[in-house]
């Protein structure tokens, strides 16, 4: 890295400091990069919250999470005092202008402390509608001022549609600039993701292949066998489309459909993204419904207990016609990807919970072999797993032993675990450090949200404005509904599974 992190004095300042995503993600996160020796020598975490805690209190509590959720185990004594001296806990009140003030002169204490002028990194692990509050109440304290030290960290989501979308980016722009804000999406953080991009443009035989002449069709996967457990509130204002495709799913077709970059810059690699979606077929009204399909997950048995629907859960509308599963047909209208489709599903309470990319290319244009050679015949396809295990995968065709000419699909891997011995990093451990080093590759630019909502925006006004009338369709533990295996069968094709300890 061109940037020595060593030296750059940082401040993190945690709104939401006692919530569960600090708990979590945050602070295990940070953590582990002071433990690989990736955070800088002079650092300072300050958690914000409601809760009247001390220093010590706050320290304790994290040190139980960090036992707790760390990919490292439980925390070394003698590495836990050096790490905790830099722990510090404001009690605050986001809707309090005032008390901003505090986190101003903390700032100034430190910089006074250490001799320098430090990074100050406002990290907004907080509901999504506290945004605009404490994003103008960092402005009216003039905390903002310096956009060469000052970033801002949003969770998604990035607004409920187009419109809140727009507002919030008019919003967060008056106050900061571009540069300054890190919309963080853990999906593009994650090991195998960014592995997309070095699979595709640091080996030359895949560009070649890459596009409508060798690819027949995409598909994305993001299945979950969990509920929504007690995110019901939440979850029953936003369903699948907003949840997981809006933006997860969205940005790894982005990463699969992008062009080369000319460089690995931020603005670059994302003007590609941008490309994408701007290149993506919208939705007519007779679109949704022959190319998108939801589903609301019933009672059932998973891993031997049983589970309740989606409208027995807490704090959920027992009429809700919120989805929980959402299959949907794209295009990408341009020169690379004309006519080849890209299928897209997510869902919770599914049979198995795994992240897959799916590209199948084209039969072979004629079959020398004879019939009875290629029973078990299958088109080569290139599978990236994500999650549970870390794999990539080229399918292909070999001859079985043996004295007579039978054919059978064989796998091609590069699996995670078998190549390297070291640990891979967790998501939010690799954004925290770019967000640290002030690159911005691996996280969303206002205008790739807008297009992004304005993509899916015809779909999810059909589906308001027409209540499903046979919710709920799939019973837990099931792959979803029928529908969606009928949007993909009508073209000739299947959703893949990747079997996992040899099960299907």
């Amino acid at each position: 890295m061109s940037i020595n992190i060593k030296s750059q004095a940082t401040i993190f300042v945690i709104f939401g400091g006692t919530g569960d995503l600090n708990a979590r993600k945050l602070a295990p996160a940070l953590y582990n990069l002071f433990l690989d020796g990736w955070l800088p020598e002079k650092f300072s975490i300050i958690g914000t919250g409601r809760t009247p805690l001390t220093d010590d209190q706050f320290r304790t509590k994290l040190l139980d999470d960090i036992n707790q959720f760390s990919r490292s185990g439980k925390a070394e004594k003698a590495k836990w005092e050096v790490f905790s001296k830099n722990i510090y806990y404001q009690v605050s009140d986001i809707n309090d202008s005032e008390t901003y003030k505090e986190f101003g002169k903390r700032v100034e204490a430190h910089n006074a402390d250490w001799k320098t002028k430090s990074n100050v990194i406002y990290y907004l692990a907080v509901s999504p509608n506290f945004f605009p509050i404490i994003a103008s109440n960092i402005s009216k304290a003039k905390l903002a001022a310096d956009p060469e030290k000052v970033r801002i960290v949003i969770e998604k989501p990035f607004g409920h549609d187009l419109e809140s979308s727009k507002e919030l980016n008019k919003l967060l722009s008056g106050i900061f600039d571009e540069r300054q804000i890190y919309r963080i999406d853990h999906y593009l953080g994650k090991e195998t993701v960014q592995n997309i991009m070095a699979f595709r443009f640091a080996n030359s035989i895949m560009e070649p292949l890459w596009n409508r002449n060798y690819i027949e069709h995409v598909q994305i996967s993001v299945t979950e066998q969990l509920g929504v457990e007690e995110r019901g509130d939440y979850y029953d204002g936003a369903g699948a489309m907003r949840d997981m495709i809006q933006n997860h799913l969205l940005q790894l077709l982005c990463l699969v459909a992008m062009e080369p970059p000319v460089n690995f810059s931020a603005d670059e690699v994302r003007n590609r993204k941008v490309d994408v979606l701007r290149a993506m077929r919208r939705f007519s009204p007779e679109d949704v419904r022959n190319s998108a399909v939801r589903g609301q997950y019933a009672s059932g048995w998973m891993q031997g207990k049983e589970v309740p629907g989606y409208r027995k859960e807490p704090k959920v509308n027992p009429e809700s016609n919120t989805e929980t599963f959402a299959a949907v047909k794209f295009f990408v209208d341009n020169w690379r990807w004309q006519g080849v489709p890209f299928y897209l599903r997510t869902g919770k309470r599914l049979h198995q919970s795994a992240s897959i990319i799916t590209i199948q290319f084209k039969d072979v244009p004629h079959l020398v072999f004879p019939t009875e050679a290629a029973e078990s015949w299958q088109q080569n396809r290139l599978i990236i797993s994500i999650q549970p295990e870390m794999s990539i995968r080229i399918q292909v065709q070999a001859k079985r032993p043996g004295l007579d000419m039978v054919l059978n699909a064989v796998d091609m891997v590069f699996d995670y675990k078998g190549t390297y011995t070291t640990q891979a990093p967790e998501a939010y451990e690799t954004l925290l450090l770019d967000t640290m080093l002030g690159d911005q590759t691996l996280f969303m630019r206002g205008d790739q949200v807008e297009e992004a909502w304005a993509l899916i925006m015809p779909i999810l006004h059909t589906w308001v404005n027409k209540k499903s009338l046979n919710f709920p369709n799939y019973s837990a533990d099931s792959w979803g509904p029928e529908a969606a295996e009928a949007l993909i069968a009508r073209d000739g094709f299947t959703w893949f599974t990747l079997p996992i300890n040899g099960k299907k």
